[in-house]
């Protein structure tokens, strides 16, 4: 089991790096898909329990994000997936920074199957 880390700098721990190409896919439109792919990949190898918490976490903001971004593109045929974009954009953006805090601690997310931040 991974101790936490004992110095002040940052941690490029595996959540933490998935957390960073999500919040990056805002600026390059791609970094989230090569975030997922890692999260599965990670998600399989023997981690603490802190991180498994993390992966499910970022998994499930990571497909939730994507339906409903596919949802508002369908609505916006008729001009209400236009107000939902920037919804969407906070809540994934909420919930990577969120993991990200945590995995800095190396603290495990309270509840990863929760819809909420």
């Amino acid at each position: 089991m991974n101790e936490p880390a004992t110095n002040n700098g940052f941690d490029f721990n595996q959540p933490t790096i998935i957390s960073l190409l999500y919040l990056g896919s805002f600026v390059t439109g791609i970094s989230g898909l090569v975030g997922i792919v890692l999260a599965h990949v990670w998600q399989g190898d023997n981690q603490a329990n802190w991180a498994a918490s993390h992966f499910s976490y970022l998994i499930r903001t990571f497909w939730i994000g994507f339906v409903a971004s596919l949802i508002a593109g369908v609505l916006s045929v008729v001009l209400i997936g236009l107000l939902l974009f920037p919804l969407i954009m906070i809540w994934v953006g909420v919930r990577s920074v969120m993991s990200l805090i945590k995995a800095q601690k190396q603290e495990p997310m309270p509840d990863p199957k929760t819809l909420l931040f």
